[in-house]
């Protein structure tokens, strides 16, 4: 055997052993990401699916723009879709909601324990837009995204994520059209409770004015409601003496009532006297001393007829007098009347305008109830906000602390296969020093195999001892590498 073929040989157990390494190493992490499965588990779905027109027309307009918007076409999807716009487009979509660079995918974080970064650039951008679909998706209703969506997508089952995230985006505008209008009904709302409080604060001002006299004027104000209470008092006192003479007036009036009654029937008697005596005269011719005493009787009634009716003239002069003086009194209560009636109406106007004072105090307790409310409507959206905050801060958190022990496993992983990987190359090593000295001890067995074959022998023993200690130390390295993904698989099955 010579040097060449054992070099190659070396060369081929490491790069296997690389090969068997890595694809160990992607099983495990597919099972830590999700299911490798490339039969699609979605069956039913709760949105539409639509035509590839539509969802070329809508990424167009809504997702991609320059270059990338106009390149885009119905071949790129259909019959047969091709994994670079595929994969574009969804760096695009996670460009567009979680502000994710599509060159952010490509970045390899240079650690100690990597030795060749290079190597990863090539998956990393797969593995990381694989990873952010695989937390996007399921806020979609698609639960079984896999890695054959961005390596080998078919035509189907792009066109049903791309309508998911279509359909996703359509719902995340109309949402946030609902709360751009709900914010400008809260700043109207807002705008419109300040112009009130301006204004509850200058009729506040304005019914200090009005309620508020002036220390000017104060002497003036008391005089007037000293004034005010004199004449109502005065008033108070005019109107019972108008009551007293109504009644008087009353009585009187009665009295007249009832000797006019009474001059109506002396008048009455009198004419039917009239017609008796005519009557009389007619048929009875009495003496004259019987006719002059009738006479004297008739005239002592006519006397005291007059009488009766001078004291009624009287009488009536005197209530002529009395209704003067009343009408007077009534002239001077019309004035007083007057006078009160000025007062009704500024007491009037006081009191509307204490009633729009009232009325303005209302409106600012409404005011302040509806601020009150608004405020509280405030604190909750505050309180919602924070409450929103505090749960996306702590889901931070547990998404980095699950990132971090995931780079601790892959880490823990990639180092314990850089100390196998060194150990294998010392054993190459060793083994490729082992080979050349049996190279040089064959070269020294053929040139004294004619002359002594004793040697030859112990030559060939060393030989076979040193190849069984060869077969050990493989046996041994392939317990010790079945042992290490025992501890893996021990590890992510933990994780």
């Amino acid at each position: 055997m010579s040097q060449k073929e054992n070099n190659k040989e070396g060369a081929n157990l490491t790069f296997g052993w690389c090969r068997h390494f890595y694809i160990f190493f992607f099983r495990r992490f597919a099972n830590c990401f999700g299911n490798f499965n490339l039969t699609p588990t979605m069956t039913e779905n709760t949105f539409p699916v639509c035509n590839a027109d539509a969802i070329v027309n809508f990424y167009r307009t809504e997702i991609l723009t320059g270059q990338e918007a106009k390149q885009l076409t119905k071949g790129d999807l259909t019959p047969v879709p091709k994994p670079e716009t595929v994969q574009t487009l969804y760096m695009r979509v996670l460009h567009l909601l979680y502000r994710f660079r599509p060159e952010c995918h490509s970045m390899v974080p240079m650690l100690e324990n990597i030795q060749y970064p290079e190597y990863h650039e090539g998956a990393t951008v797969i593995m990381s837009v694989y990873t952010r679909m695989r937390q996007f998706l399921p806020v979609c209703l698609v639960y079984d995204f896999s890695l054959n969506d961005l390596l080998a997508p078919k035509k189907q089952r792009t066109l049903t994520i791309l309508s998911a995230i279509m359909n996703f985006l359509h719902f995340r505008k109309q949402r946030m059209e609902m709360i751009m209008e709900k914010q400008a009904k809260f700043r109207a709302d807002l705008d419109k409770l300040q112009t009130y409080t301006r204004g509850n604060l200058e009729a506040e001002k304005k019914i200090e004015m009005l309620t508020t006299i002036p220390p000017e004027q104060q002497a003036e104000a008391d005089e007037l409601a000293a004034a005010l209470s004199e004449l109502q008092a005065t008033t108070m006192h005019e109107y019972q003496e108008v009551n007293a003479k109504n009644d008087s007036i009353t009585e009187w009036k009665s009295r007249i009532a009832e000797k006019t009654q009474k001059l109506a029937q002396v008048k009455v008697e009198i004419t039917n006297l009239k017609e008796d005596i005519s009557s009389l005269k007619s048929q009875i011719v009495e003496s004259p001393e019987e006719l002059k005493s009738q006479m004297e009787k008739m005239k002592e009634n006519v006397k005291n007829i007059k009488n009766s009716i001078e004291e009624t003239d009287e009488r009536i002069v005197e209530l002529q007098n009395m209704m003067q003086g009343v009408t007077q009194t009534e002239a001077e209560i019309q004035q007083m009347l007057s006078l009160l009636q000025d007062l009704e109406t500024s007491m009037n106007n006081t009191k509307q305008r204490q009633e729009e004072g009232q009325e303005l105090m209302a409106q600012y307790e409404k005011k302040q109830k509806e601020l009150k409310n608004l405020c509280v409507e405030e604190s909750q959206l505050k309180r919602a906000h924070a409450m929103k905050l505090d749960k996306e801060h702590k889901q931070n958190i547990r998404r980095q602390k699950k990132r971090e022990m995931k780079e601790q496993h892959i880490h823990e992983v990639l180092g314990e296969c850089n100390q196998i990987h060194q150990k294998r190359e010392e054993m190459a090593d060793k083994i490729q020093e082992i080979s050349g000295e049996t190279q040089q001890l064959k070269a020294k067995m053929k040139s004294l195999r004619d002359v002594c074959s004793k040697e030859t022998e112990k030559a060939q023993a060393l030989y076979d001892t040193l190849s069984t200690s060869m077969e050990e130390l493989h046996r041994r390295i392939e317990v010790h590498i079945a042992e290490l993904k025992l501890n893996a698989t021990n590890i992510s099955a933990d994780f």
